[in-house]
This record gives C-alpha cells, structure tokens and sequence, in this order.
C-alpha cells in the first residue's frame, strides 16, 4: 500500500469551481436548435454524454443561454462531433452575439440538414445525433441538465466499427477530437484496449 507521504495531494478549496485547477478528458460537441425567428442557432458544448445504455444523450446548458430557450421551446435539437481538423469552425460558433443578437460566423459555417428533426448539423463531423427533449432538470447551480432521446443517428463510414476492422486502424485514420477544460484540445489518434477482468459482462459495467 501507497504510504500517504509519498503522494503529494493538494486540498482544492470547494466554495468555489474546482475544474480549472487541473485537467480532465471531455467530448466536444455543437449542439444545434432552432431559433424562435426560423433562424438555426449552433453552440458548443463539452459536458456532453450519453446517458445510459439506451439512445439517451445529455448536455448541460444555463437557462439564459439561447440554446436552453430554443430546446425547451422546440423539444429537439441536434448534435455534431466535430473532426479535429475542424477546431476552428467549432470555436467559432462560441463566438458572442451582435447587439441584435445574431450571429453572423454561423452564416459562414458548411451545414447539413437534419431528417428527422427541424435542424441542421456541422458538416465536417464523424457523428451526427438528432435528439427530441426527453426532460430538463434544472438546479444545478446556474445549470441545466438537457436531456434527449436520439430519434436520428448517422456517422461517417471512415468512423464507424465494422468486425473485421481494427479499432487502432480506425482511429489512426479517424482520429477522435478530445476537449481538455478549460482551454485546451487534443486529437485521439491511438489507443489501447482496456483490460477488463475475465467473465466480465456488459451489464457490470452499468
């Protein structure tokens, strides 16, 4: 056992956000809903993720932010996993809006157009979620939890796993584009398989 000595632990006051204080792995994602003036609005979001085994996915979002509005007013919106040759587009999207309240970068931005949804996704992307507003739990501090059920999903045939492929091949030729809070980013181009215990099933893992 790790005598306590030899760790150097470092007590993170938590009256206040501890997240900038060192680093942690995210997705990063452009949430994608549709504006009250017919207009498509696109938001980059990190704390993003599926939630459960079944077709659920979840994000978090402040209800002053428009994408909350759009959501809770239209109950869908989509989802984009940018490659990572893509960074800037997807900063862009996180750019203020003008004092009338547009955004003129989106304009700009290379779009595709949902099939199930009233929406449009980010064009250079490997996936691509078309969700419907299952429920949002608010009170997670000036947060939201929004949270949907994935009607729609496509993914780009260089991305997706196949039985005789290998995953290390794939994502050497697909390489996975990582957010690491709060201002930085990586490219996911190896990896390893994890070594699970033997008997393992899927449902331990839940």
């Amino acid at each position: 056992m790790t005598d306590e000595e030899d760790v150097k632990l470092v007590a993170l006051e938590t009256d206040q956000p501890i997240w900038s204080r060192f680093f942690t792995v995210a997705p990063l994602v452009v949430v994608g809903s549709l504006e009250a003036t017919g207009e498509f609005d696109l938001a980059p979001k990190h704390m993003a993720t599926p939630l459960s085994w079944e077709n659920y996915f979840g994000f978090v979002c402040t209800p002053s932010h428009r994408t909350y509005q759009n959501v809770k007013r239209e109950e869908a919106f989509t989802v984009s996993y940018p490659n990572p040759n893509n960074v800037f587009l997807t900063s862009l999207a996180a750019a203020p809006r003008c004092d009338d309240n547009s955004k003129p970068m989106l304009q700009v931005m290379p779009t595709i157009p949902a099939v199930e949804i009233e929406g449009v996704l980010l064009k250079d992307s490997y996936l691509f979620l078309e969700c419907k507003l299952d429920r949002i739990i608010d009170g997670f501090g000036a947060n939201s939890l929004i949270a949907g059920k994935v009607i729609s999903a496509r993914v780009d045939q260089a991305a997706l796993r196949l039985a005789d492929r290998d995953d290390q091949d794939l994502l050497a030729a697909s390489p996975l584009l990582a957010y690491l809070p709060p201002a930085r980013y990586a490219s996911i181009e190896q990896s390893l398989s994890f070594p699970f215990p033997e008997g393992l099933k899927k449902g331990d893992q839940e």
